[in-house]
C-alpha cells in the first residue's frame, strides 16, 4: 500500500509539472520568505507539544471530516495550543491539496508541515513554494540515495525534515542522516495496523539531540500521557481533532502531557 500511495503522489506531481514546470516552482520556492524554525518550536520542554493535523480522510478510516475551510481549522489548532500544524496535501486518499497548505500558512504563525508521500525534488520545491516550513520524509518509502538527496534539498531550502520511521533499522537510517526531528508512526503503512507501544520500544534508540515525535493512535488524553511517559517530546494528532471540538480536545491533550517525564514513568510502573 505504501508503494502505491507514493507512486500515486508522484504521478500527481508529474501531472502538475506539465502546467507548472520545475523551473517555475524553483523560482517560487526561492522567492518565499524564510521558513520558520521548527526545531525551536518543537524543542523538548516540561510538557508535551502537539503537531495538529488538517486531515479530511485516510485510507484506513475513510472520510473523517469535510473541513471546508482548512485555514479556520488550523487557526483553531493554534488557538488550542498546537506548536505546529500538519497539512495533508495528498489528494487521492486523504483529499488534501497544496491549496490547503497555502491557506493554512497564510493564517497561522506556527510552523506548517507538508505531509505527503514525498519522493521527488519537484515535490520538495512545491512544499517551499507553498510556504511549508517542514517536509515529511518517510524512510520506508525511500531508497537510501534518494532519502539523502531529498533530506539535503529540504535543508538547503531552509526547511526542516521530519523523518518518519517504523522500525529500529529505519530509526538508525534517520540517525545516520543527522535528522533532528524524528517520528515513529504507530501505523504500519502497508497493513494499516496500529502498535501504540512501538514508540516506547524505540525511544531509547533516538539520537541524544533529536526531538522524539510519536505519531498516530491518539484518540484520548490517556494516549498522549502514554506517549509522554514513553519519552515523547511531541505528539502528532489528526483524527481526534477533526472529529471533535479541536480547542477543547487540544487543551485536554496538552494537560495530559504536562507532567514531568520522571513522574509519569514512576506512575506507570
Amino acid at each position: 500500500m505504501l508503494a502505491g500511495l507514493t507512486a500515486g503522489a508522484v504521478e500527481d506531481a508529474e501531472a502538475r509539472a506539465t502546467t507548472r514546470p520545475l523551473a517555475d516552482v524553483e523560482r517560487a520556492a526561492l522567492a518565499q520568505s524564510p521558513a520558520l524554525d521548527a526545531l525551536a518550536a518543537l524543542a523538548p520542554a516540561d510538557r508535551v507539544k502537539i503537531i495538529a493535523e488538517v486531515k479530511r480522510a485516510s485510507p484506513s478510516r475513510g472520510d473523517l471530516a469535510a473541513i471546508p475551510d482548512p485555514a479556520h481549522q488550523a487557526a483553531l489548532y493554534e488557538q488550542g495550543g498546537a506548536s505546529a500544524i500538519s497539512v495533508l496535501t495528498e489528494g487521492r486518499r486523504f483529499k488534501g491539496s497544496l491549496a490547503d497548505l497555502e491557506a493554512v500558512k497564510a493564517r497561522v504563525s506556527v510552523p506548517v508541515l507538508r505531509k505527503d508521500f514525498i519522493a521527488t525534488p519537484y515535490q520538495v520545491l512545491e512544499a517551499r513554494a507553498s510556504g511549508a516550513d517542514l517536509v515529511l520524509l518517510i524512510v520506508a518509502a525511500l531508497e537510501e540515495p534518494l532519502l539523502r538527496e531529498l533530506y539535503a534539498l529540504v535543508t538547503d531550502l531552509g526547511m526542516t525534515p521530519l523523518v518518519e520511521t517504523h522500525s529500529r533499522e529505519e530509526l538508525d537510517r534517520a540517525s545516520d542522516l543527522g535528522a533532528r526531528l524524528i517520528g515513529v508512526n504507530a501505523r504500519n503503512l502497508s497493513t494499516f495496523e496500529l502498535d501504540k507501544d512501538l514508540f516506547g520500544s524505540l525511544a531509547e534508540h533516538f539520537p541524544a539531540d533529536a526531538v522524539k515525535i510519536a505519531e498516530s493512535a491518539v484518540l484520548a488524553p490517556a494516549d498522549v500521557a502514554h506517549y509522554r511517559a514513553a519519552g515523547a517530546d511531541v505528539v502528532l494528532v489528526g483524527e481526534a481533532l477533526v472529529t471533535s471540538d479541536p480547542v477543547t480536545t487540544l487543551h485536554a491533550f496538552l494537560e495530559a502531557g504536562r507532567c514531568d517525564l520522571l513522574n509519569e514513568r514512576s506512575a506507570s510502573k
